[in-house]
């Protein structure tokens, strides 16, 4: 297209951008606007701009058909032979056609990010997985990225807990279970809302640990080190890709907080406010349109979130070479980055060409379309819910006799129900709220992991079993060959892989890969049920078959690990 371009309107045009996407079948394989677009610059009729690059299309022998339609649409129809080799190519290549980065970023990813000292509950799903769908994706695109597991190890709710313990005469060498960290906290926090007294300590304990009280310091290294054995365990769980060198929390900022100070007071950005040390940003205001603040610094002389994001992202570009910064945080804390990013522009700690991006997501429903409680209106314990999943999905698979041992079954239901609880959190728009249920996540037929995964292990059982028939499979993209549409529908979808690939590195949005992943798998078994594979009526019509089949589940399995989610060979 962009060859067709310069030829129909010079060197000038030759680099605009072909706008070319998937069509609707009745118009052809493929769609392009461009001449919409460039008439307007031009000043040309867009049909006869759409006209003049298409005669330069037709002379091809990549093209069956090339059409005009609408007010300037150029329809593209591929002819047979270009499929074919395409997807020879596809099938031939490791990656899938999905060509590495020229030039990739290096992208600092923010997600997982739990409070320590209570357990990680339901909330945390969401920045944990759809961060590390985020972090599979650019890293396989080809870009360098930086996991940071920005966690809660300070501010008011260690100086809560601290006190409690404190005030309980728990003796800090004491062993304490993080079940007994959840109660002592709950505890703490109703203190905090009702004692006054209590409530100043608690804040006043905060000021001490970010002052390096040893007291203070003693007790917070014990709450530490028991909430990260918690969280390694619940990440495990998950196949969430975060380890203990990711681990970079709000403690490790503490001593860089004065300088943000410093610099923000120097740069006349930093004003007074109610005794406490704000930057008040251009364009935010509260509902009754007084100037919103950016709490830098506290009345009490503690440090608000806003100074521990500001240090983080000065580390994140000046020390870690971010050239993109990306927070998996939910969309309630939106106005917060959108100040924090507007503070860090006009500081001049992020410089225009480092994008600065909030991924932000929805809450998670119960069946009362509120946020998700357990029946006693407590918070749901995220090992928990993982755990249901999986015992769910094993007692489907202990319902009929499979001929599998225990370990296997074990293996297969834990990668169906933690892959069904975190596929249909990604394959909802992230910005969505959604209702968990465990009925439809671990569903056979629709939108849903086990679905996807049941595609891949047909093509799985269609490969064995050509293997005990006829011996080792070598299989080669040249097989291919075209004898029904649904194979050349099929290749077509193939080959948009790596076109979504770079949509989901752009847009961040891991829903458009799980929409075209339960596309494949719902053409795959299409294709399984109209075209016989091994009872093919002629040896290179199987050949071409199998080969097909193996290129779907390959592209089925690559797009399953980008979001983290397992495939098993049997189900």
């Amino acid at each position: 297209m962009q060859s067709a371009v310069g030829a129909a309107l010079g060197a000038a045009h030759a680099g605009a951008d072909p706008q070319v996407r998937p069509a609707d079948a009745q118009f052809g394989d493929y769609q392009s606007n461009l001449a919409l677009g460039l008439a307007k610059q031009l000043r040309q009729k867009p049909r006869d701009l759409a006209q003049a690059i298409a005669d330069q299309l037709t002379a091809g022998g990549w093209f069956q058909r090339v059409e005009i339609a609408g007010p300037g649409f150029i329809n593209l129809t591929l002819s047979d032979a270009a499929v074919l080799e395409a997807a020879a190519g596809m099938f031939d290549d490791e990656r899938l056609g999905v060509a590495a980065a020229q030039q990739p970023d290096r992208v600092v990813v923010d997600y997982g990010s739990p409070n320590l000292a209570k357990e990680m509950h339901i909330g945390h799903l969401r920045s944990s997985i759809i961060g590390d769908a985020i972090v599979r994706v650019l890293r396989f695109a080809g870009h360098q990225v930086v996991l940071q597991n920005h966690i809660g190890d300070w501010g008011t709710p260690f100086g809560m807990l601290l006190e409690q313990l404190i005030d309980r005469g728990w003796d800090q060498a004491g062993d304490h279970s993080l079940a007994d960290l959840n109660r002592l906290y709950e505890e703490a926090r109703a203190r905090f809302d009702s004692e006054p007294a209590f409530a100043e300590r608690c804040r006043q304990r905060v000021v001490k640990l970010q002052g390096g009280d040893e007291e203070s310091l003693a007790f917070w290294r014990r709450l530490i080190s028991e909430s990260c054995a918690h969280m390694n365990h619940v990440f495990a769980l998950l196949g969430v890709l975060l380890r203990d060198s990711d681990l970079r929390g709000e403690s490790f900022y503490n001593p860089r907080l004065a300088q943000v100070v410093e610099d923000l007071r120097s740069g006349g950005l930093l004003v007074e406010s109610d005794g406490a040390q704000v930057v008040f940003c251009e364009g935010f205001t509260s509902k009754t349109g007084a100037p919103l603040p950016l709490i830098v610094r506290k009345s009490d002389g503690g440090y608000g979130y806003a100074a521990t994001d500001l240090a983080a992202a000065r580390f994140r570009v000046h020390e870690l070479g971010a050239t993109r910064v990306v927070y998996v945080v939910d969309a309630r804390q939106s106005d917060h980055f959108a100040m924090v990013f507007w503070t860090l522009r006009k500081a001049g700690w992020a410089a225009p060409e480092v994008a600065l991006e909030h991924v932000a997501f929805g809450t998670i429903l119960g069946p009362d379309k509120k946020p998700f409680k357990t029946r006693s209106g407590g918070t749901v314990k995220l090992a928990e819910v993982l755990e249901e999943a999986v015992g769910r999905a094993r007692a489907a698979l202990d319902a009929k006799d499979r001929g599998l041992d225990d370990a296997e079954l074990g293996r297969i239901a834990r990668a169906v129900g933690v892959g069904a609880v975190k596929y249909a959190d990604l394959s909802s728009d992230r910005i969505k709220d959604y209702v968990f249920d465990y009925d439809r996540m671990l569903a056979l037929e629709g939108n849903t992991a086990p679905y996807l995964q049941y595609a891949y292990v047909r093509v799985q059982s269609i490969l064995r079993r050509a293997s005990e028939e006829s011996g080792e499979l070598r299989l080669a993209g040249s097989a291919l060959l075209i004898s029904d549409p649904i194979e050349r529908q099929l290749m077509l979808l193939l080959l948009r892989l790596p076109r979504v690939v770079e949509q989901v590195v752009r847009s961040l949005e891991p829903h458009r890969l799980c929409g075209y992943l339960y596309e494949l798998a719902s053409l795959v078994h299409q294709f399984h049920e109209r075209c016989p594979v091994l009872k093919a009526p002629e040896p290179a019509l199987r050949n071409s078959r199998l080969a097909l089949s193996e290129l779907a589940g390959r592209s089925l399995r690559q797009g399953l690990e980008l979001l983290g989610v397992s495939v098993v060979d049997r189900m």
